[in-house]
């Protein structure tokens, strides 16, 4: 009989496996001078395994990250680099890591989850659903937007950190889901070595604006379009199109989904593609509500009672009266009765995550049959839940 199995945090010593377990999985190869400078860098507490009689079988690693919500910084676990030795796969581990994590993230007071799917469908069965898509574009240069004067300047290879970072955090509220960057982000995630930037200046010297780019093979390829107003914009494609001698095409990657970059071409009719990207869960329902802001509503505190569906947090599962106060707070409690004569809307964390964060709207999900219950108590969740858009410009 197998000795039993148990979920635990990594060690520093237990980093050469961990290394090779993601370079197996993930199909890449570190160099040595690599390999020392990650060990350096390497934090334990932050990788979880499987083991069994200290054989590491499975992994992931979670990120202690912030996401905007409502312009608001809220506590996120991000799920990444999750692996499993091939002999190990199809035996449930990754499936009671997540669970494992689910609990461990309620502890810490991580309210949400993110993490990029290999498979969305393996991930919703786990409670997570996409919540964010985006848009790329590739533009044959004669399509380019026109080139307008400049008003102001755009500097080449600027460096500063900071600059853009304030740029950056000037632009990421408007979006729900976008991360909130800190300064080592930016240098380990978000910069790489090839990676070019031009920074948009206003007469006055503001920076309003900047892209992250490479050029290679003939093309422009643009990794983070950011613009605080209209003048930035056209100062940028201004200055990208100043590549013309140089480049055959431009791909701009990673666009928030309400991009309307093609309507403003002079021939629309560029390829667009609109991809899923990540996906998020609601960790804790009842401890998300003080994070979040509903509609203001009549003068009397209104309410919702719901039946929400999570298997795998349980602490989730049940019936919960939603009460909306006049200023738009609003907290969740544990129903003191349930029976079929109440009125319930009926929900799984997966549609209840996408509608708070502005993903879906909920007369979507109650025309698709995501969410159950009496049209008149959808239509007022639809009055109260914010319209809002989503976008994340990061990946880990």
């Amino acid at each position: 009989m197998k000795n039993a199995q148990e979920i635990r945090q990594l060690t520093p010593e237990e980093f050469d496996v961990s290394m090779e377990l993601s370079q197996y999985a993930f199909q890449y190869k570190v160099k040595p001078e690599e390999l020392e400078e990650r060990r350096t860098k390497f934090k334990a507490e932050r990788f979880w395994g499987v083991f069994q009689e200290n054989e590491l079988l499975a992994k992931l690693t979670l990120l202690p990250l912030n996401l905007y919500i409502q312009e608001e910084a809220v506590p996120m676990g991000g799920i990444a680099g999750v692996a499993t030795w091939p002999e190990n796969r199809r035996e449930g581990l990754v499936g009671r890591l997540l669970t494992h994590m689910l609990a461990h993230m309620k502890e810490q007071g991580q309210v949400l989850s993110c993490l990029h799917p290999f498979l969305i469908p393996f991930y919703r069965k786990f409670g997570w659903e996409v919540y964010t898509d985006y848009k790329k574009y590739t533009i044959e240069v004669p399509n380019l937007p026109a080139r307008s004067e400049l008003r102001g300047t755009v500097k080449r290879n600027v460096k500063d950190i900071a600059l853009l970072d304030s740029i950056y955090h000037s632009f990421a509220p408007r979006y729900n889901g976008t991360l909130v960057r800190d300064i080592e982000w930016w240098e380990q995630m978000v910069l790489g070595d090839e990676s070019h930037t031009a920074v948009c200046y206003s007469d006055s010297g503001v920076a309003e604006g900047y892209i992250l780019y490479q050029i290679k093979n003939q093309q422009f390829l643009i990794d983070e379009f950011v613009y605080l107003n209209e003048s930035a914009r056209q100062a940028l494609w201004t200055y990208v199109g100043n590549h013309d001698s140089m480049v055959k095409q431009v791909v701009v990657d990673h666009v928030p989904a309400d991009d309307l970059l093609p309507f403003l071409l002079r021939d629309p009719r560029c390829k667009q593609e609109t991809l899923p990207y990540f996906m998020a869960r609601i960790v804790d329902v009842p401890s998300f509500l003080p994070y979040y802001r509903f509609n203001p509503v009549s003068s009397e505190m209104r309410q919702l009672r719901f039946s929400i569906k999570d298997e795998y947090a349980p602490w989730n599962e049940g019936e919960w009266d939603l009460s909306i106060s006049p200023d738009g707070t609003a907290r969740m409690e544990r129903a003191a009765t349930s029976g079929p004569g109440q009125d319930l809307l009926m929900i799984d964390i997966q549609a209840w995550t996408a509608m708070l964060l502005g993903y879906k709207r909920p007369l979507e999900m109650h025309a698709y049959g995501r969410l159950n219950g009496p049209q008149k108590a959808a239509g007022l969740l639809e009055q109260w839940i914010p319209a809002s858009k989503t976008a994340l410009l990061d990946f880990f």
